[in-house]
């Protein structure tokens, strides 16, 4: 099964073209849009192009993707808003967070987050692809090379639920994977050349976890 994962589109039509063509480059089984789909305005100007890449599609929103976003969710066929959901992909099991808020060197899913921490923690087990926008905080999230600007609460939920891969983004200049403990970590923000990254998990490596190639 592959996976094609990128974040931080913002709408803009030379990152969707982008996105395009990655698909159809690399034909994978399913896409996943990890935030920041549109910028603030015309959420159909992104919405529209995704849903129709002859794939499904899975998102969660990012800071740039406002709450009234979630309704229109539902006007397209082929997008799945995964906030909350539990939905398996060829026998992979997917669940997402939607949301961030961005304060000085460090990201929150919500003002008040525990509640909403505590219901996603029941939709995870070991081999769960968890989706949401920030990293975990202290895992690819370096601002300016060097300041952490990721999630406590995203990585406390990795830490005690142990999700198989997290898939993020919204720090641009860290994009990457790294596996710190018993998760892999995919920060597959689209940036200013990239074009986000491949997941095979037909490939895995000898600990289980999948292949990850990046695309240019």
């Amino acid at each position: 099964m592959r996976v094609y994962a990128v974040a931080d589109i913002h709408a803009k039509p030379g990152l969707i073209d982008r996105v395009r063509s990655a698909v159809a480059d690399c034909s994978p089984d399913v896409v996943v849009v990890a935030g920041d789909i549109n910028n603030y305005a015309n959420p159909h100007a992104a919405f529209g192009p995704l849903d129709s890449l002859g794939v499904p599609v899975l998102a969660v929103r990012g800071n740039t993707d406002l709450s009234w976003h979630e309704r229109l969710f539902s006007r397209y066929a082929n997008i799945t808003h995964l906030h909350l959901c539990r939905m398996q992909v060829r026998g992979v099991p997917f669940t997402g967070i939607s949301g961030t808020l961005p304060v000085p060197f460090r990201s929150r899913i919500r003002f008040s987050e525990k509640a909403l921490l505590r219901e996603t923690a029941r939709n995870i087990c070991t081999q769960t692809v968890l989706v949401v926008h920030p990293p975990p905080y202290g895992t690819l999230d370096r601002v300016l090379g060097r300041l952490s600007a990721g999630s406590r609460g995203v990585a406390a939920l990795v830490s005690s639920c142990r999700p198989k891969v997290v898939l993020c983004g919204h720090i641009h200049e860290d994009a990457g994977a790294l596996r710190p403990g018993h998760t892999l970590v995919v920060n597959c923000s689209i940036g200013r050349s990239g074009s986000g990254a491949v997941l095979d998990f037909g490939g895995v490596d000898e600990a289980g976890y999948p292949a990850v190639e990046w695309l240019v």
